[in-house]
């Protein structure tokens, strides 16, 4: 629905304007065979799937004029399985969890191989970094002494899969302690943990919150971390820029791993191709919703290079010039 808002700047007037004209194209065609609601597995609260999950739900609710909700889950590994079971219709995954869900090596179903997930559109990199309180004198990986206790995400999401691991791979000998985004954050505030580690879009609101509310440290990876780090995980370069939190006043190196929406494989093709359309053709309006949807563009659809796209999908990129390869056409 299209609201008049004087005020607005012309850029966001013509985002509106062009999901207006997306609603009226997707009423207009045959939904015969549409779901009557469809639903989204995103992750804790505090966390960016949370915040971004539930944006671009409302807005192809809004667009394609379908009642849509969403799910807290315990993040991509869960969403993967929720989706692939049939009890959720869609979820956001990143790829390490996915890459081990289609090959059978899902933390929550070993041995079932996920294949009724499918790639509809691509989100943001996930970055991982750490926060601790000023007070506790940590200033690096090489800090953090035996037995602290370690903040790193819900179990089975893509921080508490992957910060033991990379933790462990650097030699810390601690204590790991899973929860939600939140959660974590008030543990921390707490004293009932000594370091804060996560992996999501940029920015964290939890990391943004407890910036506002006390005195923190960030802390990244040395060249020599980040590059043992990318030798032993599914993850590749990146660097958390300067500002990203108002008291991150330097780069920080660090790793990340790119993040996907999926659908299930049964659902319509024609429901899923306006799903895309309404997400892939409407940046500004996905920008409103959180920052790291300036990397949720279509060009950055060959960042997946192991998951079956669906038909839906596919269409929708080859009609707009780009080429899906035929091996990943699900």
């Amino acid at each position: 629905m299209i609201r008049d808002y004087p005020l607005k700047s012309l850029k966001t007037l013509a985002a509106s304007a062009v999901v207006g004209l997306s609603a009226t194209m997707a009423l207009a065609q045959d939904r015969s065979d549409w779901p009557n609601s469809f639903s989204v597995g995103t992750a804790s609260q505090g966390g960016t799937y949370f915040v971004y999950g539930a944006g671009w739900t409302g807005l192809v609710s809004e667009t394609l004029g379908i009642p849509g909700g969403t799910e807290v889950t315990g993040g991509p590994v869960q969403n993967a399985a929720l989706v692939q079971t049939g009890d959720l219709d869609m979820g956001m995954v990143t790829l390490g969890p996915a890459f081990d869900a289609v090959n059978g090596n899902s933390a929550l179903a070993p041995g079932l191989k996920h294949d009724k997930i499918r790639a509809i559109f691509p989100m943001y990199q996930t970055g991982f970094h750490a926060i601790t309180l000023e007070s506790s004198g940590i200033t690096s990986f090489a800090d953090i002494p035996d037995g602290a206790v370690v903040g790193v995400g819900p179990a089975g999401g893509t921080p508490g899969t992957y910060w033991p691991r990379i933790l462990e791979g650097l030699g810390k000998d601690v204590e790991f302690r899973n929860g939600g985004a939140a959660d974590l954050a008030g543990q921390l505030q707490d004293g009932l943990i000594d370091v804060y580690t996560w992996a999501a879009g940029l920015p964290y609101p939890a990391f943004s919150q407890l910036d506002a509310q006390t005195s923190v440290i960030y802390f990244g990876f040395t060249p020599e971390e980040q590059a043992a780090i990318i030798d032993a995980q599914p993850v590749a370069e990146f660097t958390i820029p300067a500002g990203t939190y108002p008291s991150l006043e330097e780069d920080h190196l660090s790793v990340a791993m790119w993040n996907f929406a999926i659908a299930h494989a049964d659902l319509p093709e024609s429901f899923v191709y306006e799903v895309v359309a309404t997400v892939m053709e409407n940046n500004p309006k996905m920008l409103e919703i959180h920052k790291a949807a300036m990397e949720t563009l279509p060009e950055n659809f060959d960042k997946n290079t192991f998951l079956p796209w669906h038909p839906g999908a596919v269409r929708w990129f080859s009609e707009n010039g780009f080429e899906i390869p035929a091996e990943l056409q699900g």
